[in-house]
């Protein structure tokens, strides 16, 4: 009967059994039974590594590195990774960590290198595209499977560092003016709008007003004219009945008379001449 012993493979992890030094299996999860080595008996070596597969944080730290216009800048990087294949990463590198490292820090020059000041100020996740892409075929060689590569840190040189304060807060300032000029405008633009819309609707009632006023002269004028009218009327037919029947006309001078003799001051003349005259 031969002796044995167990070993237990965590579900976050993989195990690589080497049997006299060569590769025999990947281990999966759960409790695998390995022999014992037996003195006096000649029986296979076998080793266990342990991989881990879960995801994991990678920070590169302070590197300084010069851009394509010669500023020295120190960068920190954040790369996060997962094994995927852990028979690659035992067996094609000494320690995909270490290599991993090295590839980011790398693929990091190379980009900064090929980028100016401006290029990584005006576009910071250039850099961090650029070596997601550069690292991620690299890695993939390994085994390694790199999930994202962010910059966390940017330091620039003192007094380039005293430059960028003052060109920010030249451009606060500059974004405040315009902000208040702009303000500014658009209170006159309303306040001009809104004296103009006074004005129309002013004038708007000027004209209503002599309108109105010019339709009341009309329509006074137009009543006038036919009172006038009726009197004229009146008048005619009063003309037309004194000349038919001469005796109304009469009848209105004597009571015409008859009204003047109410009034104390009134004078009445009489034409005897004519009066005679109409005797003979």
């Amino acid at each position: 009967m031969t002796a044995t012993k167990d070993i237990i493979i965590r579900d976050t992890h993989r195990g690589l059994k080497y049997v006299d030094g060569v590769l025999a299996e990947v281990l999966p999860p759960g409790r695998h039974e390995l022999p014992r080595r037996r003195l006096f008996r000649r029986t296979p070596k076998v080793d266990v590594t342990v991989v881990d597969l879960r995801n994991r944080d990678l920070t590169i730290k302070g590197q300084e590195i010069l851009t394509a216009d010669k500023v020295a800048i120190r960068v920190s990087i954040l790369v996060q990774f997962a094994v995927v294949d852990p028979k690659a990463a035992v067996q094609a590198v000494a320690s995909y960590e270490d290599r991993l490292y090295t590839d980011v820090q790398l693929a990091a020059r190379r980009s900064l290198a090929a980028m100016t000041l401006e290029d990584i100020l005006t576009n910071r996740t250039r850099l961090s595209d650029d070596i997601l892409r550069e690292v991620q075929g690299a890695a993939a060689g390994y085994g390694v499977a790199i999930g994202r590569a962010d910059v966390k840190d940017l330091v620039f040189p003192g007094n380039l560092q005293d430059i960028m304060n003052k060109v920010l807060a030249a451009e606060r300032t500059s974004e405040a003016q315009l902000v208040e000029a702009r303000t500014r405008a658009e209170v006159q633009r309303i306040d001009a709008q809104t004296k103009a819309d006074a004005g129309r609707i002013q004038a708007t009632a000027d004209a209503e007003a002599v309108r109105t006023r010019a339709e009341a002269d009309a329509a006074a004028t137009r009543t006038r004219v036919e009172a006038e009218r009726a009197a004229l009327e009146e008048r005619s037919k009063a003309a037309a009945a004194f000349t038919t029947h001469p005796a109304l006309l009469r009848l209105e001078e004597l009571t015409a008379l008859k009204e003047l003799g109410k009034n104390a001051n009134a004078r009445i003349y009489l034409d005897f001449a004519e009066a005679k005259n109409g005797e003979e």
